[in-house]
């Protein structure tokens, strides 16, 4: 399969990466993926996708939270990580 998009980054927070499993090994934007720490199933496919990346790939995992981030504090930390590494990886 091949794909030709101009991606620069990826960020996705209690996602399912395992349903883009055929391509992960084709990801070449930064990947941040965050992950509630009271989520397993979750957890555990994040894990899987993040060996089939071969670049710039981060696993976040919040102590505290479930799929949805629904906890005090926990949506605020999604944004925070994932704004921290906009500013980090695409500003110009």
């Amino acid at each position: 399969m091949e794909v030709n998009l101009n991606v620069a980054s990826i960020e996705t927070s209690g996602g399912r990466p395992d349903l883009a499993a055929p391509v992960l090994d084709h990801v070449e934007a930064l990947t941040l993926l965050i992950v509630g720490g009271n989520d397993p199933p979750v957890i555990d496919m994040n894990c899987k996708a993040l060996a089939m990346i071969r670049v710039g790939k981060r696993l976040v995992i919040i102590p505290g939270a479930a799929h949805l981030f629904e906890e005090p504090g926990t949506l605020e930390k999604v944004a925070e990580l994932a704004s921290d590494c906009f500013v980090k990886h695409l500003t110009v």
